[in-house]
């Protein structure tokens, strides 16, 4: 068996490497697909425009295809897009095992909200870094935990592997982080530039009692040219079908500790209308004030997370 050569490897961080593999499986896919008309090749070159300089023209490629290219380069940016995610307690549900797969190569409960959201947003740098579109990150609980300006070059998208590895990392969960989403949008709003894409993964716990505040932060969002698509991820199983054996339970709010025991059936068909009705209220508000919704299931792929910034940045450029 030959050996491998641990140099390439090195010079990406876990997070990057599935990262690379996830867009890589998204573009394949998408070549097989009804959609393979999208711009996803993601060339080096863009067409030279009359009147440009032509100390950037590519005259090897012009050499090969007849046609003048210019380079492109690190600096050169199409679009902006500024990451949001939700870091408080309720995105760990469900609790992962020490021995979990990571995202991709395992399903039964492998990962929780909030590594299923890394792992997306992991794929969206490389996927934005692909077309040289800018790119920030922003991560918030009860306060603005993280917040960077969209950038393209290559050492800034180590740094935001590196931030986001952080929520990957094992975490006590007796230190509950309540979500306080509407101070925070309000605080990143200001805080990116103007018609940005903007791009927010959350559960979106907080907003029950507070949504008409919840959807003015939002609403903030829009009053500055952003284009916004909400990811409201969710364990669909669990959390939005209450899909659990008629035993005893022991449920516990994972922001405030607040414990209860109860059968499952005892108040499912409760809940299931509640959660129905807070599910269409969302995206009835998202409708109204022109937001994407798109409900992210943690045990599904990562196409249907992929697939409307592609749409999306369609329609932007």
């Amino acid at each position: 068996m030959n050996s491998i050569d641990q140099q390439p490897i090195r010079q990406f961080t876990h997070l990057e490497l599935i990262a690379k593999q996830v867009v890589e499986g998204f573009i394949t896919g998408l070549h097989k697909s009804p959609f393979h008309g999208f711009s996803v090749e993601f060339a080096e070159h863009r067409l030279y425009n009359k009147g440009e300089s032509t100390k950037h023209i590519d005259w090897k490629l012009y050499g090969k295809t007849d046609k003048l290219f210019n380079k492109r380069y690190e600096e050169e940016t199409n679009l902006r897009c500024q990451l949001i995610i939700d870091d408080s307690s309720s995105m760990y549900f469900p609790i992962q095992e020490k021995n979990s797969l990571p995202f991709g190569e395992g399903r039964g409960g492998a990962q929780n909200k909030i590594t299923f959201s890394v792992y997306c947003a992991a794929a969206m740098i490389e996927l934005l870094k692909r077309q040289r579109d800018a790119v920030g990150l922003s991560v918030f609980s009860d306060k603005v935990e993280v917040h960077t300006p969209a950038k393209s070059s290559s050492l800034h998208h180590k740094m935001l592997y590196h931030e986001l590895e952080k929520r990957i990392q094992p975490h006590d969960f007796k230190i509950h982080k309540t979500t306080s989403a509407i101070s925070a949008l309000h605080e990143i709003a200001e805080g990116i530039h103007k018609r940005s894409l903007v791009m927010i993964f959350s559960d979106m716990m907080d907003s029950k009692s507070n949504s008409e505040e919840l959807f003015s932060a939002l609403q903030h969002l829009k009053h500055n040219k952003h284009e916004v698509i909400l990811f409201h991820v969710v364990d669909k199983q669990k959390e939005m079908e209450f899909d659990f054996e008629n035993r005893p339970y022991r449920f516990i709010d994972m922001e405030t500790g607040e414990e209860i025991k109860l059968h499952p059936n005892e108040i499912k068909d409760s809940y299931l209308s509640q959660m129905a009705n807070y599910k269409n209220e969302l995206k009835l508000k998202c409708g109204l004030y022109k937001i994407d919704f798109v409900e992210a299931d943690i045990n599904e792929g990562f196409e249907h997370v992929l697939m409307p910034y592609l749409v999306k940045r369609t329609r932007m450029m």
